[in-house]
């Protein structure tokens, strides 16, 4: 690629030739990473690579410890079941309130089941 274009922190963004933008990333002794490559001409970003690394791991443990997990709670009916089987089963589910199924990320699975 002959040129691209520059952005970053303390640079006169523009389009260089790739040999200059080099250049600036050493004068100021950082790294030159290539953003976007499907851009004309490609977007390079003069950047601290390794800081950069440790940031976006940081961030990406972040979301992870925020995503909820679903848990499925399941009941099952089969053509056996006694109605205080029944009963008993449906009361063991309306105990876990919709509130905290719902924020906790908590799924209830009534499930029928019949053998042929």
């Amino acid at each position: 690629m002959p040129e691209v274009r520059l952005v970053g922190e303390n640079i006169e963004g523009g389009v260089y030739p790739t040999r200059k933008a080099l250049e600036i990333a050493e004068e100021l002794e950082l790294d030159l990473v290539e953003i976007s490559p499907n851009a004309t001409p490609p977007v390079c970003k003069v950047i601290d690579y390794k800081k950069f690394l440790y940031e976006q791991k940081k961030r990406d443990k972040e979301m992870k410890a925020k995503a909820t997990k679903v848990v499925i709670k399941e009941i099952r009916f089969g053509p056996q079941t006694d109605d205080h089987d029944y009963e008993f089963k449906k009361k063991h589910g309306e105990k876990v309130p919709q509130r905290r199924l719902e924020s906790e990320g908590i799924r209830l699975l009534q499930r029928a089941f019949y053998h042929l």
